[in-house]
């Protein structure tokens, strides 16, 4: 039997539904908000989610990207401290940890981080179990394979950035060298991401400019 209150209420909008395409970043600093800006220009998301201890920079943050909604195609953005704001993602991305001290070498962010990762991770996989996660606070490679471990899904949803980062300022340095473009140069950055990085010369190649490598031993 219908009431006076539900005849009275209608909804003019349907449900909230679940998004399709929900991206979560875990960190609001200069690295996490590259990424947030760089998905929301190319449009890779229909919901964007932020999580942040700091509180008051985590909303000055949310509110510059929804103030500039009229200049791109602006999906939800949405943030909160709270982990639960990132529910349902299929994305999430980790930008968060303490900052590396003076003299400190990447290795030895290891125990600092590793505390902050043990809760973080847990929280991500309350929320969203079925989530990929792509990590990029440092040192990257150890807590990638920290981040496999404790979240107990399969190691092809758990992906580092890596020598991604070394391997473009490789080919940005080629092609300064070379006065062209660095998209038209290749060459790769091999092993942990930092000063233990290997630029693996024999990889290099160009298809605007000739480039002489050292021929191999035996040849």
């Amino acid at each position: 039997m219908a009431t006076v209150q539900g005849e009275l209420i209608k909804n003019l909008t349907s449900k909230e539904s679940v998004p399709h395409n929900k991206i979560s970043i875990v960190g609001s600093g200069s690295v996490g908000m590259a990424c947030a800006i760089s998905i929301l220009m190319r449009g890779l998301s229909d919901e964007l989610a932020l999580v942040d201890v700091n509180e008051g920079r985590l909303k000055g943050e949310t509110m510059d990207l929804q103030h500039g909604s009229l200049f791109v195609k602006m999906p939800k953005v949405i943030s909160s401290k709270d982990y639960q704001v990132t529910a349902n993602s299929n994305l999430v991305i980790i930008t968060a940890g303490v900052r590396q001290k003076k003299g400190e070498t990447r290795l030895d962010l290891v125990q600092r981080n590793l505390a902050i990762f043990k809760l973080m991770i847990s929280d991500i996989m309350t929320h969203s179990p079925n989530c990929k996660m792509i990590i990029v606070s440092n040192p990257v490679d150890i807590l990638t394979y920290v981040t496999w471990k404790l979240s107990g899904i399969p190691q092809n949803r758990v992906i580092g950035s890596g020598c991604n980062l070394d391997t473009a300022r490789f080919r940005y340095l080629i092609g300064q060298k070379l006065s062209i473009h660095a998209g038209s140069c290749l060459g790769w950055v091999l092993g942990e991401h930092g000063d233990s990085g290997v630029p693996v010369w024999s990889s290099v190649r160009s298809e605007a400019a000739a480039i002489w490598t050292p021929p191999v031993s035996g040849t």
